[in-house]
């Protein structure tokens, strides 16, 4: 078997075309693109990233570098499990989860990424395979858009091939969502699949109110309607609000999907493969979710995440939204009648033009 060469970290800072807007995290006017690159004793390479919304992503890069690429040098490449225990508890006393999972998240992607290429299979295939076209979303961030401008970008968003979309609510007064919601529902036709995003805006009480004020606009789900700490206060909304819940993008453990199964806590289950551990961990959490029937949806690097959800037989929906990133990889992914296409390249099939991102590097 093959062992790890080199695990080279890269770290970039990506402009975005428009300032982002959404209830929490503020004006977003870049996100932080941290590339890992893993070459193996015959040379064979896999790439493999995680990225933030603005901040951290120095310590990231800083912790692939210093800790873990040492950590694995000379270890078998194939060995996907024993590498991310190696990962995890070479981390793990100085901070499960957060950045640490940001970290590994990263490297795990670029060593599935080789894995499938030395296959010669697509990553989904390697997976376990299940369908290749898989249903997805455009995940507008629009809090702060006028109406006129909501409805001119979905319907940008349905001529791009688009069957389901997501909106953002959150504003200060709940009145201003309801109406918002309501003309998106009206705009879109009673049985078109909408989706509102909170980003965690409210309280557990604050939350209930809401959803139980948007159950007659039948959405989809609603994301993140609190923090996502409060296990308990998610079971209260999902019981009490009325509309199935989806979370998880802030998760950085298996365990943490695992609490909120057993609490009833959550609908959709929404793992962001950069963040909660790699694909080691997403599908993990996709067999999870099989187990207590639930559906899968993302969060997050779509280019990567079609090959999970292609190897998901309870998957619902990809989310699309690329954060600008589309411009600096080859064959961005491809949208068809509300499908996404998992590439049929070998591994995930994502390729970075390097020259093109290397003057947005940040160090």
């Amino acid at each position: 078997m093959t062992t790890i060469k080199t695990i080279r970290s890269d770290f970039y800072r990506i402009p975005l075309p428009v300032v982002l807007t959404d209830s929490t995290h503020g004006a977003m006017k870049h996100f932080e693109l941290i590339a890992v690159r893993v070459v193996d004793s015959d040379g064979a390479q896999g790439c493999g990233y995680t990225y933030t919304v603005g901040a951290g992503g120095g310590g990231i890069h800083d912790m692939i570098q210093r800790d873990l690429a040492p950590a694995l040098a000379g270890q078998p490449a194939g060995n996907t499990e024993a590498l991310w225990q190696r990962m995890w508890w070479t981390l793990h006393y100085g901070g499960r989860g957060g950045q640490s999972a940001s970290a590994i998240s990263a490297i795990d992607i670029a060593l599935w990424d080789l894995k499938a290429k030395r296959a010669g299979l697509p990553l989904y295939q390697l997976l376990g395979g299940f369908d290749a076209r898989v249903p997805c979303y455009a995940g507008g961030i629009d809090l702060w858009l006028s109406l006129d401008e909501l409805l001119q970008q979905t319907r940008a968003n349905l001529d791009r091939g688009f069957r389901a979309i997501k909106m953002k609510v959150g504003r200060p007064n709940l009145s201003e969502d309801i109406a918002r919601v309501e003309a998106m529902r009206a705009h879109l036709g009673p049985d078109f699949p909408l989706m509102a995003d909170a980003n965690m805006q409210w309280t557990v009480d604050g939350a209930i109110r809401a959803a139980r004020a948007l159950q007659p606009c039948q959405l989809v789900w609603l994301e993140e309607p609190t923090i996502p700490d409060d296990i308990h206060g998610h079971a209260r909304i999902l019981r009490d609000g009325g509309i199935p819940i989806a979370t998880g993008e802030n998760f950085h453990t298996l365990h943490e999907f695992a609490h909120f199964m057993r609490a009833a806590a959550v609908s959709y289950p929404e793992p962001d493969v950069t963040n909660c551990g790699g694909v080691t961990v997403f599908m993990k959490v996709a067999h999870l979710a099989e187990s207590f029937n639930l559906p899968l949806t993302s969060h997050g690097a779509h280019d990567i995440t079609v090959h999970l959800l292609a190897a998901a037989p309870n998957r619902s929906y990809l989310e699309a939204h690329g954060f600008g990133l589309d411009k600096y990889i080859a064959n961005p992914l491809r949208i068809v009648e509300g499908n996404a296409l998992a590439a049929d390249r070998p591994g995930h099939g994502v390729e970075f033009d390097w020259a093109a991102l290397e003057p947005l590097r940040v160090q």
